[in-house]
């Protein structure tokens, strides 16, 4: 079993890499669900359909020009790629792209903490996974 440290994440949205200033994300993959039960039958059955999913990320405010709030706000409610390199940088190391629609961009605002900020993406069309060339 090889284990790899979060830490090692790269994201890049809209060609902007915004690493740095993120300290968590998330990918959620789904299906739909279509009932196809029928007539004298005790329990459900079911099968898959179309596939989709959504993109998350989140971390401490940075309020420079290519901080999250600079690069996030003006794309909302835009359809941009998202390039995810879990495991970091590297030759043989996987790489994810997928279009995104970038739907919400928060800010919270701690009396006794930092600033920190959470984007919510719904991911458009299939996500496309290679490995990092040399």
């Amino acid at each position: 079993m090889a284990f790899v440290h979060g830490r090692h994440t790269y994201i890049s949205l809209a060609g902007d890499d915004l690493s740095r200033p993120t300290n968590t994300s998330t990918l959620d993959q789904e299906s739909d669900e279509h009932d196809t039960t029928g007539y004298g039958v005790d329990d459900y059955t079911v099968q898959g359909g179309l596939l989709k999913g959504a993109f998350s990320m989140g971390g401490t405010y940075d309020s420079g020009a290519t901080g999250p709030k600079a690069v996030i706000e003006p794309l909302i409610g835009t359809v941009v790629e998202l390039i995810r390199r879990p495991e970091g940088t590297g030759s043989g190391k996987p790489e994810e792209t997928v279009d995104v629609l970038v739907k919400k961009y928060t800010e919270t605002n701690p009396v006794a903490g930092m600033i920190t900020w959470q984007c919510d993406m719904t991911k458009s069309g299939p996500i496309t996974r290679t490995s990092q060339g040399a």
